[in-house]
């Protein structure tokens, strides 16, 4: 099994940054590919970013040229960095980890509001 806990989100006035961190534990090595989802209220969770084990990226539009995604393999943590933070950026943001056998794992999520 793989445990997921996500830290960093927080309040920001809208154009500053974030730096969201997701730590992983159990059967690390386990993990293939890993991302960012998130959900604001009544709404459906989406997408946001995706990286490979070997550190290929995906991004969302509403997001590219915004967030970075990157992985730490040897601190067993996937981080989302967001710049130029909007008010629509405001959502609970979820880590996701897929293993080798397809089983799917989720964190707990981190509230993000960009507000003024």
């Amino acid at each position: 099994q793989v445990q997921l806990v996500e830290s960093g989100g927080g309040l920001v006035q809208p154009g500053g940054s974030l730096r969201l961190s997701c730590a992983a534990s159990g059967s690390i090595f386990s993990i293939n590919a890993m991302g960012w989802y998130r959900q604001a209220p009544g709404k459906q969770r989406e997408l946001v970013a995706t990286i490979t084990r070997g550190g290929s990226a995906n991004y969302a539009d509403s997001v590219k040229g915004r967030f970075t995604i990157s992985r730490d393999n040897a601190k067993n943590t996937v981080y989302l960095q967001m710049s130029s933070l909007k008010p629509e950026d405001t959502a609970v943001y979820y880590c996701r980890a897929v293993d080798y056998s397809y089983s799917a794992y989720w964190g707990q999520g981190t509230q993000v509001t960009v507000s003024s």
